[in-house]
């Protein structure tokens, strides 16, 4: 199985969070499943086609613990992006995007995909996705969803051991499934994103909320330091 060496507490770590940021639902546990294996035994297939940001929702508001294969992703991007699919034609040459009128160009829009960074196609077998509290699995990443003042909080908490600065990576679009997920896979650092257009229309996510994506390796330094920053002299009560 694919696990940490380090067990956490997911539960308290997540008891945590919510107190100490005032979270509106969970943080999100995340599994990138390279096969069949790695899906925790009794554990449930989604029983429908939805985005990736539907998802987290789902385990963010509902409390929810599933799994999805590539079948049961219908967003493209976000399905090429975690390494379910290849990319589409539309997707390669920048028509997707074109299309929906927020590019000048067809080249920008190929710019733009050519840096979104993505697994590679067929490296994942399926998403697996749970509030953190009631995780069965070592999270590859954990999605926060909340408000800025928190999200400085979590920054805070982030560089509270080594200091030094943040360096937030988006492109306005694929923000749940590239930017919080993959990306945070593939480097092992956390990264906060806006939030893109489909994820706000389609998983709820509110005007006044970003998003942020944490390697499963890190959650317990992070949690660790988050009381100190909150609690610390110099912030905002």
């Amino acid at each position: 199985m694919d696990e940490m060496r380090t067990d956490l507490d997911f539960a308290a770590i997540s008891k945590l969070l919510k107190e100490q940021l005032g979270l509106k639902g969970s943080p999100v546990a995340i599994k990138l499943a390279g096969s069949e294996k790695q899906i925790p035994e009794g554990m449930t297939e989604a029983s429908e086609q939805m985005r990736h940001c539907q998802m987290v929702s789902l385990a963010r508001k509902e409390g929810k613990s599933f799994y999805a294969t590539a079948e049961k992703h219908a967003c493209m991007g976000g399905a090429w992006a975690l390494g379910l699919r290849e990319r589409t034609p539309s997707l390669k040459s920048g028509e997707f995007y074109f299309a929906l009128g927020k590019y000048e160009s067809w080249a920008a829009c190929r710019r733009t995909l050519e840096s979104v960074p993505a697994l590679p196609s067929g490296d994942t077998y399926a998403t697996l996705y749970a509030p953190l509290e009631s995780a069965t699995f070592s999270p590859h990443v954990v999605l926060i969803i909340t408000e800025p003042r928190s999200m400085l909080k979590l920054a805070q908490a982030i560089l509270y051991r080594m200091g030094g600065r943040l360096y937030p990576e988006m492109s306005g679009i694929q923000s749940v499934c590239s930017d919080a997920t993959a990306m945070v896979y593939l480097n092992g650092k956390p990264n906060i994103s806006l939030g893109c257009d489909g994820s706000r229309k389609f998983s709820g996510i509110a005007d006044g909320e970003m998003v942020m994506g944490i390697p499963g390796e890190l959650l317990g330094e992070i949690a660790d330091s988050l009381p100190i920053v909150v609690g610390a002299p110099g912030s905002k009560k």
